[in-house]
């Protein structure tokens, strides 16, 4: 089975060819992050007015790369949402179109739950599993059932971890994206436990007892820090070291407390895993953290190559192999979804 993946949600132009059996046939992403470093932030009609510029030639390039023609094919999956309206359109319609014009199923992907599969791309990670879904634009923590079977345990009440990367970064002046950046910057640190010291930040809601987040009170630590410290490049250094290290205590606080839950509501589960997934996972302090973490409860954190815990065609692709192995095409008159929350995909089983 050959599925071709196209993603547009946001600022990754992304298309792929995949296989059932986990071969990734081609793989192309465009980046639009020099186009959105003037405002330091994405603009949907620029990033729509992108993607529709480049994919068609990415199309057309990944299947030859792949050494197939349309015809070959077994699918065409696009995401559908969530994501910025404009983008998610372009992909969605491309895709679309390829399958009707070759008679080709059409799968409409959450890209969520793209993020959640990915890492069964890589290897057969049996269900139910934990994940932890870190990007830009969410932090939630699911139990993945099946697929298109999620139960949310836990999201945030204001920002994702990713938005507070970003804008924290943009506080200290470094340019867009800013997470990659301030992640770079923390490397620079010589002394963590000094930095955590000289620059203390604490765990957001840690006495309570719900596994929920919430990130904006750490940005306003860290404007309050800014605003009283010498910006020398070590102390911005060690600034960003702590601030990193806060947030992936964080994450973890709140995937021990999942992992806890899990082990009472599956009893049986042997080998369980925590999913480690989307944009922020790429952050390397944050998957140490996270793996220590999941090593003492008795979970093993499997997380997606680097190359694909951002946004990528080959997500989308292989989420096309797990819904059209179930046989859950979808018809050409379904819609684009600014918002797609995982648990209403019951509703499409």
């Amino acid at each position: 089975m050959k599925i071709l993946g196209i993603e547009t949600s946001c600022d990754e132009t992304g298309v792929a060819v995949v296989t059932s059996d986990r071969q990734v046939l081609s793989h192309l992403v465009l980046s639009q992050i020099k186009t959105h470093q003037a405002t330091g932030g994405v603009v949907p009609e620029i990033a729509a007015r992108a993607h529709l510029d480049h994919l068609d030639h990415l199309i057309h390039e990944a299947v030859k790369q792949a050494g197939l023609d349309f015809s070959d094919l077994d699918g065409v999956a696009a995401t559908c949402g969530p994501g910025l309206i404009g983008g998610v359109m372009v992909g969605m319609m491309a895709g679309k179109a390829i399958a009707l014009a070759h008679n080709k199923p059409f799968l409409a992907v959450n890209h969520l739950e793209a993020h959640a599969l990915t890492p069964r791309l890589i290897e057969d990670i049996p269900f139910p599993y934990l994940v932890l879904l870190v990007s830009g634009g969410h932090t939630q923590i699911l139990v993945a059932e099946d697929v298109g079977q999620y139960h949310l345990w836990a999201s945030t009440r204001d920002d994702a971890v990713g938005e507070c990367f970003d804008k924290s970064a943009k506080m200290m002046g470094l340019p867009y994206p800013g997470g990659p950046h301030l992640e770079k910057l923390a490397s620079h640190c010589a002394d963590l436990k000094k930095a955590k010291h000289q620059f203390p930040f604490s765990i957001p809601m840690k006495g309570s007892k719900e596994i929920e987040f919430s990130f904006s009170g750490l940005k306003t630590a860290m404007r309050q820090v800014l605003d009283k410290t010498d910006h020398t490049p070590e102390n911005l250094a060690a600034l960003a070291a702590s601030f990193q290290s806060t947030l992936a205590e964080t994450l973890s606080y709140r995937a021990a407390q999942a992992m806890e839950k899990f082990c009472n509501a599956y009893p049986h589960k042997k080998d369980p895993a925590l999913i480690v997934c989307g944009g922020v996972s790429a952050n390397k302090a944050i998957r140490t953290e996270l793996n220590n973490c999941a090593s003492k409860h008795g979970f093993t954190l499997k997380c997606p190559p680097l190359e694909y815990a951002t946004d990528n065609g080959a997500m989308i692709a292989w989420a096309g192999v797990e819904l059209l192995q179930q046989g859950r095409t979808a018809p050409l008159s379904i819609k684009a979804r600014p918002r797609w929350p995982l648990e209403e995909l019951k509703e499409l089983v």
